[in-house]
């Protein structure tokens, strides 16, 4: 009977084993946009699976360029447009990317041809549209903003404006590096990757949310430490950001199922971590981890085939957008010193 018993673990092991391997070279297959739709039984809807978002921070800046100049005018660009449209023409590689194949489009939009004439013979835009959609549909827009009125010294007022409404991650005059770190290596708990991007700084550095939207999660993960999970209302997108500060983690006006405006600062920076235990420093360096998950279908929230972007490019690009902030000494917390409104903001949820 012993015999026999090793014999099966030996087998279960090696199956094991092959699976993984497998699965691992499944990973790195490249994958055309019919492949990557999920079919979900229980609503009866196709939802995408999975999402590569590999467009440089040059297209990013220019698309956008782009989109904000023709606000008003006779032609409207649309950034999301024009990326999906490039991702379509070169089969979602970008190292094949011209700036002339955009002043092409470009070109065509603006003497009156409409994108969807542009694009019936592409036969991926309408992925790569739905794709950049749930990536960067909250970015631009339009929106109010508190400035100083020039007018009235120590006062300020709200003006309307078209662009750029989310923000950097990191606070306005806080200094921080990061690298393209997506994919690397984690070993903390199991062998695993690095869904996010790691933006070094000074414990304490206040921590913006990007993105309007609502607390869905808030306190200890062993993995991320103090950690704050923020999903836009259109809930194609989740905030994930980790590793704060140790002692006073969150700005002490945050909750879970709170609104949170963008701009807003919602904690700061630190280096918990990697402990069962809470309030532990086990991060060697303080920074933050800065990741956004895809949802296109409430069964990818939690599961073993969760969407996560590289972000290194939208952070730098968000660098354009930084919210300013300064310390109430009474309620011991930072606040921005601008406000901000969002028509996109549901009226039952804006302050």
């Amino acid at each position: 009977m012993f015999i026999v018993i090793k014999k099966r673990t030996i087998l279960s092991a090696g199956f094991a084993l092959f699976l993984a391997l497998i699965l691992a070279a499944y990973a790195f297959i490249p994958r055309s946009p019919l492949s990557l739709y999920a079919f979900n039984p229980t609503e009866e809807k196709k939802f995408i699976k999975w999402v590569d978002f590999n467009v440089p921070y040059k297209v990013l800046e220019k698309t956008l360029a782009l989109d904000i100049k023709s606000y008003g005018t006779k032609t409207k660009l649309n950034w999301i447009e024009l990326m999906a449209y490039l991702a379509a023409k070169y089969g979602g590689n970008f190292k094949r990317y011209r700036n002339s194949d955009l002043d092409k489009v470009v070109k065509s939009l603006n003497e009156g041809v409409p994108m969807a004439e542009i694009t019936a013979d592409m036969k991926y835009y309408a992925y790569y549209h739905e794709a950049y959609s749930a990536v960067l549909g909250g970015f631009v827009g339009e929106f109010e903003v508190e400035i100083d009125d020039p007018d009235h010294p120590n006062s300020k007022k709200f003006v309307k404006k078209y662009g750029l409404k989310a923000f950097s991650p990191i606070a306005k005059g806080y200094g921080f590096s990061h690298y393209d770190d997506f994919g690397n290596s984690r070993s903390y708990g199991f062998r695993r990757k690095h869904l996010g991007n790691d933006l070094l700084g000074s414990i304490g550095t206040p921590v913006i949310a990007v993105e309007s939207g609502i607390v869905e999660a808030m306190g200890w993960n062993q993995y991320g430490g103090w950690r704050i999970g923020i999903r836009s209302f259109d809930k194609k997108r989740y905030y994930y950001y980790a590793h704060l500060r140790k002692n006073h983690p969150f700005n002490n006006m945050l909750a879970e199922g709170k609104t949170v405006k963008a701009g807003d600062v919602i904690g700061y920076l630190g280096m918990t971590g990697y402990s069962t235990t809470q309030n532990v420093n086990n991060i060697k360096t303080p920074h933050l981890h800065f990741g956004l998950q895809l949802i296109f279908d409430e069964s990818q929230k939690e599961c073993n085939n969760e969407i996560w972007i590289n972000v290194y490019a939208l952070v730098n690009l968000l660098q354009k957008n930084r919210s300013a902030v300064a310390k109430n000494v009474d309620l011991n917390d930072y606040f921005r010193v601008y406000d901000f409104k969002d028509s996109t903001i549901p009226q039952d949820q804006d302050d």
